[in-house]
């Protein structure tokens, strides 16, 4: 990608500028009279502003700690956060919460609701997540996210409609009170391959679920974060920013052949994600997450902080 410079364009005004004013007969012996402006403070490439994108940081990796993450989290200077539905346990009073969050300059993208079962009766789970986006609104909440529990005995196609009602109504419920459901993608779920995001994305109403892209889970789900953010460009929520790499399985307590990492120490393209947000002219919240600390050696802001410097460093995104 090319940009014209604020050196190269003030530069040019100058020159133009100078040129312009003098007599025809002395431009063939012209010396300047001051000495050459000093333009390096300029020479930054005139691009998309980073401010097209607002960061925020998940909770998750701090285990429960609520109270730690939303200190840490504002400590390093991220303006969101995401938190799961288990914060409703230290802050019944969503009010309580919001007003923690107000004094941490924090803007809460999303409170987390569990999963939507397609085994358990209707009514009790749309009421679990409803009762969940009501939280969400009274805290400041901007959005809710959901994921789906695979059902075990396998999945059929009437489990996609099944799960594309129940989403859908959730959705719509939740806009009721003016917070946006997104459906986030995720490994062991019924949207873990594209395919199977396609599906559930289809069964679905695009005015009341939105998809909530998780790059590493797509990409370990066998998809490509880029043509996923070009296919679904018109359905993006918001973003879970994540990186993951491969291990083998025994290094894994729960048998997985992947680990998910602080950003770029996986496989994910990173740059290639934000390149491709920026074509389509995405502009809302990209919410960096980490579900563990890969190293036990490091703290849960520690692992923060090396993802907000690959951001600043490799990207040049200041936050």
């Amino acid at each position: 990608m090319s940009f014209l410079s604020r050196r190269d364009f003030l530069g040019g005004l100058v020159a133009a500028g100078a040129v312009a004013a003098l007599p025809a007969a002395a431009l063939t012996a012209f010396e300047p009279l001051y000495p050459p402006m000093d333009l390096s403070y300029f020479d930054t490439p005139i691009s998309a502003a980073p401010a097209d994108l607002k960061f925020g940081y998940a909770s998750i990796t701090w285990g429960g700690n609520d109270r730690q993450a939303i200190d840490d989290i504002s400590a390093l200077g991220f303006p969101g956060i995401q938190l799961r539905s288990d914060v409703l346990k230290e802050f019944p009073n969503p009010t309580e919460l919001r007003d923690l969050l107000q004094q941490h300059h924090l803007t809460m993208v999303a409170l987390s609701s569990g999963t939507v079962s397609v085994e358990s009766p209707e009514d009790a789970e749309i009421a679990k997540h409803a009762a969940n986006a009501k939280y969400a609104h009274d805290a400041g909440s901007l959005y809710l996210q959901v994921i789906d529990a695979k059902p075990k005995r396998g999945v059929t196609a009437g489990d996609y409609k099944t799960l594309g009602r129940r989403i859908t109504e959730i959705g719509k419920r939740s806009a009721d009170l003016g917070v946006k459901l997104g459906y986030h993608n995720h490994m062991e779920s019924m949207g873990q391959s594209p395919e199977e995001v396609d599906r559930v994305l289809d069964a679905s109403d695009p005015r009341y679920v939105k998809l909530e892209l998780d790059i590493a889970h797509y990409l370990q789900g066998g998809g490509d974060p880029v043509k996923a953010i070009q296919k679904y460009r018109d359905r993006l929520l918001f973003m879970h920013i994540k990186d993951v790499e491969s291990i083998p399985k025994e290094q894994s307590s729960r048998g997985r052949d992947f680990r998910f990492v602080e950003l770029g120490h996986g496989r994910v393209d990173v740059p290639a994600t934000f390149k491709a947000l920026h074509e389509v002219g995405f502009r809302g919240w990209a919410v960096v997450e980490l579900d563990a600390v890969p190293d036990p050696s490091r703290s849960p802001k520690d692992a923060a902080l090396i993802s907000k410097n690959y951001l600043h460093d490799r990207l040049g995104f200041a936050i």
